[in-house]
């Protein structure tokens, strides 16, 4: 079984469609991967060999900042009602 970012790829489907199975990989950034490894998109996940799943384990990904970014699926900032600054 192969396992990439967590998730158990299914071993029937292509490897193209498998990909889309981990959060955030659609269809257009599975096709680009597999590209820029140089792994077959037409193989099986239960054909798949041990240096190419090292390739896409190793493949370098966008690191965006999740901690402070979301601010769009928040809303505007709100003040916390009954916090004061200190005085000196």
């Amino acid at each position: 079984m192969a396992r990439l970012v967590g998730v158990d790829l299914p071993r029937e489907k292509r490897l193209e469609v498998a990909l889309q199975y981990i959060f955030g990989m659609g269809e257009t950034r599975a096709k680009a991967t597999l590209a820029a490894t140089g792994v077959s998109p037409d193989i099986r996940v239960k054909d798949l060999q041990e240096p190419d799943l090292i390739k896409l384990r190793e493949f370098p990904v966008r690191g965006q900042r999740t901690h402070t970014n979301a601010r769009t699926r928040k809303g505007p900032r709100v003040a916390i009602a009954g916090k004061k600054k200190e005085t000196k």
